[in-house]
């Protein structure tokens, strides 16, 4: 008795459960007081299961299995004084409730256990995702770099969002950002058969076009190792977007595969950076097939001093509003007076939560890159 009194104290000092567990306890009373002062062939007493029910819908089997007892126990006082304990009625009436009860708590505790197996299946995706994505640094080269990512709202189901930023054998920049086509385990594996390609051949691949081939064949030789391609065959694939940023020069270069086109401040005016020559998502090939460097062609682009370039995955412009809309990402970007990387993720963090009106349903993916070193003048514009 000591023990169960000590846990349900215990019980009873969570907040959740604090102020809420006097209601349960108020509608024992009243129900026993009413059925006590009224006519014998009145019977209130089953009424006392709302009790352990409503408990259970914010507490736990601990705390529920308390209240069921003391609704029984009042459920024996009432039988006491109309009439003993050894009427049919009465005996019915506390076998029923004694059944019900502990049903209820048996509800609450296999809720409670699944609970705490969500709980777990959240937290290894949250490593893993923190394993795969490693934070790019805040500063690289002339570049200063600001990142956010925001997990869809059923965070068992990891994300295929990915995002990286390595150094270039040239003093430079290679950047990667992409979506990958599903969730759970298998986007995992696909996302870090490139982003591990990305980092290796970041530095090895003289060329932005060698690079895009070599993660499009190191996607296609490998994917059959991480996921199930029987299912669907010829459905996995990864829209990305790669990026050379030289450090000297204002001459950058992208290549575009099937993803979102990014988005390039200068002196507060945004333009979309669409591709001349779009290259497909990587995977839509299998070897021997697949694209040779030759046929991805570059989208030259100027990035000068003061430059915010805003990369992004399909979860932030694919964000509907309660009634239907789209987050305009690019209008919104350009009525923001950020002048800093973080700045303009902070922005964008808090419009997009306004605009969805909950958490995001669909994981989104921004990376914010600012140059601060100094360009040549010229500014020819992307066509």
């Amino acid at each position: 008795m000591g023990v169960q009194r000590a846990s349900m104290d215990r019980l009873l000092q969570q907040p959740s459960s604090r102020g809420l567990v006097a209601i349960p306890l108020a509608l024992i009373i009243v129900i026993t007081v009413v059925d006590i002062h009224s006519p014998t062939n009145i019977h209130l007493g089953p009424l006392l299961v709302i009790a352990p029910a409503l408990t259970a819908s914010f507490a736990g089997p601990g705390l529920t299995a308390a209240i069921g007892v003391l609704a029984v126990a009042a459920q024996v006082f009432i039988a006491v004084l109309h009439g003993g304990l050894g009427t049919s009625n009465h005996i019915a009436q506390m076998t029923a409730l004694t059944v019900l009860s502990a049903l209820v708590v048996f509800v609450c505790y296999v809720r409670e256990r699944r609970g705490r197996q969500l709980s777990r299946a959240r937290s290894v995706a949250e490593t893993a995702q923190r394993v795969l994505l490693r934070p790019p640094p805040r500063r690289i080269g002339p570049l200063r770099v600001s990142w956010l990512y925001l997990a869809a709202e059923d965070e068992t189901q990891i994300g295929g969002d990915l995002f990286a930023i390595a150094r270039a054998a040239h003093p430079g920049t290679r950047v990667i950002i992409g979506d990958v086509r599903g969730k759970g385990m298998a986007a995992i594996g696909e996302a870090s058969l490139v982003l591990g390609a990305f980092r290796e051949g970041a530095h090895r691949c003289a060329t932005l076009p060698e690079l895009t081939a070599a993660l499009e064949e190191s996607f296609c030789r490998n994917v059959e190792d991480v996921v199930d391609t029987q299912p669907d065959p010829g459905e996995h694939f990864i829209t990305a977007l790669v990026l050379d940023i030289p450090d000297h020069g204002s001459q950058a270069q992208m290549i575009n595969c099937g993803h979102c086109p990014p988005l390039l401040v200068h002196d507060h005016q945004v333009t979309v950076l669409h591709s001349r020559c779009p290259a497909p998502p990587l995977g839509m090939c299998t070897l021997p097939a697949a694209l040779p460097a030759s046929t991805h062609r570059t989208d030259p682009f100027t990035f000068e001093t003061g430059d915010i370039l805003l990369l992004y995955t399909d979860g932030v412009i694919e964000a509907r509003a309660p009634t239907g809309a789209f987050y305009p990402l690019a209008e919104r970007v350009a009525s923001f007076s950020a002048t800093s990387p973080d700045a303009l993720l902070r922005h964008i963090h808090d419009d997009l939560l306004a605009h969805v009106g909950q958490e995001p349903t669909d994981d989104a993916a921004l990376l914010a890159i600012e140059c601060t070193a100094t360009h040549h003048l010229h500014r020819p514009h992307l066509e």
